[in-house]
């Protein structure tokens, strides 16, 4: 989970872990790169707006060095152009912030479905 919003960060986290995901959490793209040296992972959700690396220069860098990676970009400031160039980069999904649990189950069980065969 990556998003600089602490509140927003610890919530989803916990939804998340509530849903049996093992869940760490970082405070922005800078961080979560480092952390992805480190540990491998199945999923990244991130912020799309961020300070010092916002969600669509890190998915850039994901595309960069972890290009096989399932992600989800959430946003409370969606819009057209950044849900197309996301989707582009080749997030799996993007979903507005507040993030509803039943969404995001469902996109996590297409994400796993897909990512099992």
């Amino acid at each position: 989970m990556v998003d600089d919003e602490e509140n927003a960060r610890i919530g989803l986290s916990r939804l998340l872990a509530k849903e049996g995901f093992l869940v760490d959490s970082v405070a922005n793209g800078f961080e979560a790169l480092n952390y992805l040296r480190e540990q491998e992972v199945n999923l990244i959700v991130t912020d799309i707006n961020m300070p010092e690396m916002n969600g669509i220069t890190f998915l850039k860098e994901l595309n960069r060095s972890y290009p096989s990676s399932n992600v989800i970009m959430i946003t409370a400031y969606g819009g057209v152009e950044s849900y197309i160039e996301a989707m582009n980069l080749g997030a799996f999904e993007y979903i507005n912030k507040p993030v509803k649990i039943d969404e995001l189950k469902s996109i996590l069980k297409k994400i796993f479905k897909e990512t099992s065969h």
